[in-house]
């Protein structure tokens, strides 16, 4: 099983992939962990880079090219490998490139969800989408000694919260897939996200699942 963390810096996937890892591990699931993209075509990385930093690429169609290449790339050396040694959690997935790219070259997020959703072997048969307030992501990355990236700044980030709903509904519009809603925002939710997903993950571990 594939299970994608998605939402706006701040909102907790971190916090939940971490409580994930370390649940798992304690009931012996074996849950392995990836990233975004794959980084392994140098062409692509280069778009990767500008799109994360704020920076167009040459035209949109290029950029969801170098997306879409990426994906494919990632779905074939990096996803098959590892689910086929057990469940997998990825940190951020297709709904935030496809948020990334409506952001910075303003196309409709629903076009580029659709375009990296036929990326088949890339789809998350669960996807969480943390939807918690843009204004209490901003209070959690403010107490970070790191860097403010591209997008974390308030007015984004309530761009980029919308565009997650948009490509969120798209995204099971696409593929029939689940998309769960809800934000972590206090230690409940938190609990309440993690027993969700282990449960999912648990019956995806069951020998009647593989029948």
């Amino acid at each position: 099983m594939l299970l994608a963390l998605e939402g706006i810096a701040g909102a907790g996937k971190s916090t939940l992939r971490d409580q994930l890892l370390a649940a798992t591990t304690a009931e012996d699931l074996g849950l392995g962990h990836i990233g975004q993209f794959s980084w392994l075509s140098l062409q692509a990385t280069r778009t990767i880079i500008r799109l994360r930093a704020g920076r167009p690429a040459a035209t949109a169609d290029h950029a969801v090219a170098a997306a879409r290449s990426d994906l494919e790339l990632h779905a074939r050396y990096n996803i098959a490998p590892a689910l086929s040694l057990g469940p997998v959690v990825a940190d951020r997935l297709t709904l935030s490139t496809a948020c990334l790219l409506a952001l910075v070259h303003g196309r409709p997020v629903t076009d580029y969800v659709r375009h990296l959703a036929k990326v088949s072997a890339a789809r998350a048969e669960l996807t969480v989408l943390l939807t918690t307030a843009p204004e209490l992501c901003h209070a959690r990355l403010s107490r970070r000694a790191t860097a403010r990236r591209f997008g974390e700044d308030p007015p984004t980030a309530a761009r980029l919260a919308d565009l997650y709903e948009q490509a969120a509904t798209a995204w099971t519009e696409a593929t029939g897939l689940l998309v769960l809603r809800h934000p972590c925002t206090t230690e409940p939710d938190l609990d309440l996200l993690t027993a969700t997903c282990l449960d999912r993950l648990r019956k995806s571990a069951s020998p009647t699942a593989r029948i």
